[in-house]
């Protein structure tokens, strides 16, 4: 657990321990906004981090698309992911008087010290059920280290247990290109239908399902529902 501050329900865990998946099924994770808490949700964080008065990151994204247009024009396919967090990442290097280049240069200097308080502990749990359960983990990312950089990963103790990690940083496929889901179930052995694919962008979403996983939109209003959700289908739903 990362610094043994995120405790897992272990009352699930029981639970589930004779519902044993013996490999056969994969819980597929998005990782920033699934796995960890968003940019968003960590403003005061980041405004701690890097010393700027409270109250000087106002863009909301999906918890105020009125008052953030910039992430209404990247929900309607107007701009991308990436241009979204490139222009973000230009602005509050500017507001601090740095010359950041990457998204990676923001994650890291907001977040990249400590990331236990940017973690959802649904993941963590949700990720420790299927492990004990016998199923596979997978990471499908378009900007996993891209965004965080890999110091960022091997801070998180939970990584090991993932059977792959599939992260377009290194690829140049993004999500929803089929390739990208193609490349997860070669190399997780397993069928596209055996997997439950996990992401808050309802543009990858579409994509898995086109290539035939069984997907769940995640709701970043509402973790723990979409958690419970990927799990029942898994067959380890939680009483």
């Amino acid at each position: 657990m990362v610094g043994g501050a995120f405790t897992y329900h272990v009352k699930f865990l029981a639970t589930v321990a004779n519902l044993m998946l013996n490999r056969s099924k994969a819980l597929v994770l998005d990782f920033g906004g699934v796995v960890t808490r968003t940019l968003f949700e960590t403003h005061h964080l980041s405004e701690q981090a890097l010393g700027l008065p409270a109250g000087s990151l106002t863009w909301r994204g999906p918890f105020d698309p009125d008052s953030d247009p910039l992430w209404k024009s990247m929900q309607a396919d107007q701009i991308s992911e990436r241009d979204y967090w490139n222009k973000r990442t230009l602005q509050v290097a500017k507001m601090i008087g740095e010359d950041w280049s990457t998204m990676s240069d923001f994650v890291k200097a907001a977040r990249g010290a400590d990331p236990e308080p940017v973690m959802r502990p649904e993941a963590l749990e949700s990720i420790e059920i299927v492990r004990r359960a016998g199923g596979k983990l997978a990471i499908l990312s378009n900007e996993l280290d891209l965004f965080y950089g890999a110091e960022f990963r091997r801070k998180l103790p939970f990584m090991k247990h993932f059977d792959a990690i599939i992260d377009a940083t290194y690829t140049n496929i993004l999500k929803p290109d089929p390739r990208a889901y193609a490349s997860c179930c070669e190399a997780l052995e397993l069928a596209a239908s055996d997997c439950v694919f996990v992401d808050d962008q309802m543009r990858n979403i579409r994509g898995g399902e086109a290539f035939g996983m069984q997907c769940v939109h995640f709701d970043v209003l509402r973790p723990k529902k979409s958690y419970a959700e990927a799990l029942q289908k898994l067959g380890l739903a939680k009483d």
